[in-house]
């Protein structure tokens, strides 16, 4: 995934939005266990909704720091891309 710091943010900030750690609590990262209970087609509704999702709020979340929810949506769009080109 490319980078996001063009964007002026310090690592604690990239690290909320790529990695959070409220998301590191198991033994694996929240989303594979969520693709892992979905069929390909749910999961893809999934991030779909989400980078919907955090496109719609961006203005209205976090006034202060609009960008990270941009980022956000960025994060799960890339997960789609990722998970169509892996279908083949």
């Amino acid at each position: 995934m490319g980078s996001w710091k063009e964007i002026n943010m310090t690592d604690d900030e990239w690290d909320e939005i790529n990695s959070p750690d409220h998301y590191n609590n198991n033994t694996i990262e929240t989303i594979d266990l969520i693709r892992d209970s979905m069929q390909s087609e749910e999961y893809r509704g999934y991030l779909k909704g989400n980078v919907f999702k955090y496109v719609s709020r961006h203005r209205y979340k976090d006034s202060e720091n609009p960008v990270k929810d941009l980022l956000k949506a960025r994060w799960y769009l890339y997960k789609l891309i990722e998970d169509m080109k892996n279908d083949g």
